[in-house]
């Protein structure tokens, strides 16, 4: 494992930006940071019952990251959302859903987030030696021409009888099919909660009529904070979304209702501010949000993990789901990618701005 130096050095040229950086924007004093006491500080009073508490506690206390607040999950359901053959191509052990789990056991992960059909293919042997997060719904991508909706492959109570601690869940924010995605997964939620298990909403905004003049507005700040607020209205524990990587969608395709201080006194340009833009729109982090990993690009992979991971971490999010930069490359390798991620959470040199 590299030392902490070594990994802060991968961000080269940003260095100094990312590391220095204060929020003059959301002051830090205005969200609630992660801490080891996140669970009896937000939870215990909420309307999430017993058992639901005890399921968000296991996924807090396991791994590497365990009783620190922050949390490191591997997601693999690229299998489905992205065709099995393109994504597990890079390492064709990942067909066999056993090798997911392991992975996610060796490199210490809070828990570990797939399929239905794979989880319930190793729930007795698995489900109580790490925690599980079965997906309920995917984007098939078989139906021609593809079009952006999430369906559900299975139900509640299966993903409970499975011994898993939560259901995960996608909603395409902004998609035609949204609204029934909406009612569909709040619905969900509710009846998971009432069983004891935690929610986790892979929170994404799709719609091409978010992109204009070549600029992708999907992953503005404005459009994926507003969809985080949308997910926490539904009782979502944990938001999952992808980093902001620019502004001023809601401006520039000129829908929903803006106020000039959305993007001046509460963001700046800097990457930092646009994620703690996503992290108010949690509850003022009283929900907690990762950012997702993203996809592999080779010998960029750890770098851009560091970076992404410095950028969540000092905004006040509370950690990655990082799931094709760590299975499309050598099992060892994976293991320790996601390792060395960990380490950023673990340090005590990168504070929250």
């Amino acid at each position: 494992m590299k030392d902490i130096v070594q990994l802060l050095n991968l961000l080269g040229d940003e260095k100094d930006s990312l590391l220095n950086h204060v929020c003059k924007t959301i002051m830090k004093d205005q969200i609630h940071v992660p801490t080891p006491f996140h669970i009896d500080t937000h939870f215990l009073q909420s309307n999430r019952n017993g058992q639901t508490i005890r399921s968000l506690t296991q996924l807090y206390q396991h791994g590497r990251l365990g009783d620190t607040g922050y949390i490191s999950i591997l997601p693999v359901d690229q299998g489905i959302e992205h065709t099995a053959g393109s994504s597990f191509s890079p390492n064709p052990i990942y067909f066999d859903p056993e090798n997911i789990v392991k992975l996610a056991m060796e490199a210490g992960c809070n828990a570990v987030a797939s399929t239905m059909g794979g989880l319930a293919m190793l729930s007795r042997k698995y489900a109580h030696k790490i925690p599980f997060v079965v997906k309920l719904n995917h984007n098939e991508l078989m139906t021609y021409p593809n079009k952006y909706d999430q369906i559900m492959f299975g139900s509640v109570r299966d993903v409970w009888n499975m011994g898993a601690i939560a259901v995960g869940a996608t909603v395409y924010f902004g998609s035609a099919e949204s609204d029934r995605q909406i009612i569909e997964i709040a619905k969900a939620f509710e009846e998971a909660h009432n069983l004891g298990m935690a929610t986790i909403l892979w929170c994404y905004s799709r719609n091409d009529g978010f992109i204009k003049d070549g600029i992708d507005y999907n992953t503005a700040a404005d459009i994926t904070g507003q969809a985080n607020y949308l997910g926490v209205s539904i009782q979502a524990d944990i938001i999952k979304q992808k980093l902001p990587t620019n502004n001023g969608g809601f401006t520039a395709i000129k829908f929903a209702k803006t106020n000039p201080d959305m993007y001046t006194k509460l963001a700046s340009e800097h990457p930092i501010d646009l994620c703690r833009y996503q992290v108010i729109n949690c509850y003022s982090g009283r929900i907690s949000m990762i950012n997702s990993g993203g996809e592999s690009k080779g010998v960029t992979d750890l770098a851009e993990a560091i970076k992404t991971a410095v950028i969540n971490k000092r905004a006040g999010g509370a950690g990655m789901i990082m799931g094709r930069k760590a299975f499309q490359r050598p099992f060892s390798e994976g293991v320790n990618l996601i390792n060395a991620v960990q380490e950023i959470y673990l340090a005590k040199e990168v504070s929250i701005a």
